[in-house]
């Protein structure tokens, strides 16, 4: 799948890694709902870091399909809560 955090890049990340990918998403995705800015912080940190500890960077001139949208770093609260679906950031 194809993953693109905002204000970075797209990164190819292989299907094996979604479900601790989802666990990461869903202890985001409570940070959120409970509005904890510290534990929503460390969780979004610790998000991206898989992705990209995971992913094989695209070039920046590739034109892939994103399969998933991440907030940049720096996305607030209120931000991430905007992106959020029914299933999270990453759906599975």
């Amino acid at each position: 799948m194809i993953v693109r955090i905002l204000g970075e890049g797209q990164l190819k990340v292989a299907d094996e890694h979604l479900d601790s990918l989802n666990e990461l998403d869903g202890t985001l995705e409570t940070a959120v709902n409970a509005g904890d800015e510290e534990a929503f912080r460390a969780a979004l940190t610790a998000l991206l870091s898989k992705v990209r500890a995971v992913g094989t960077k695209l070039p920046d001139d590739s034109l892939e399909h994103s399969d998933l949208f991440l907030p940049p770093e720096d996305a607030t609260v209120e931000e991430v809560k905007e992106l959020l679906g029914e299933e999270g950031l990453i759906p599975g």
